[in-house]
């Protein structure tokens, strides 16, 4: 059974897009996905330090200088290996989710 993240056209080139984790029955946890030129990444929101989603707000991201920030304690990672460069979590990195893209659908592999 293919398990759909979101759509294609869904994602913005220029932030990271949150979306609903489709292996989450409960449906409260959610994805981050960031399209880097051709390549699309996924992780699971959920900051190594705290626990606690990465974002501010729901589907905003505090996503400057090239890095994905926590918006909690300042934890800095790197978006095309999900790894903290900085902050209270150095050298722990974020639950990558495996993706691929299938036609016009970015799905879990």
């Amino acid at each position: 059974m293919v398990q759909v993240v979101c759509k294609l056209n869904e994602l913005s080139a220029e932030a990271p897009t949150e979306v609903p984790d489709p292996t989450d029955e409960a449906g409260v946890e959610t994805l981050i996905v960031i399209r880097l030129g051709e390549q699309i990444v996924a992780y699971r929101n959920i900051c190594p330090h705290a626990g606690r989603p990465l974002n501010w707000a729901p589907g905003r991201f505090l996503f400057a200088h090239g890095q994905l920030v926590c918006a909690a304690h300042g934890a800095s990672f790197r978006p095309e290996d999900g790894f903290c460069i900085g902050g209270p979590c150095r050298g722990a990195s974020l639950a990558k989710v495996p993706v691929a893209v299938l036609g016009e659908q970015l799905i879990l592999v």
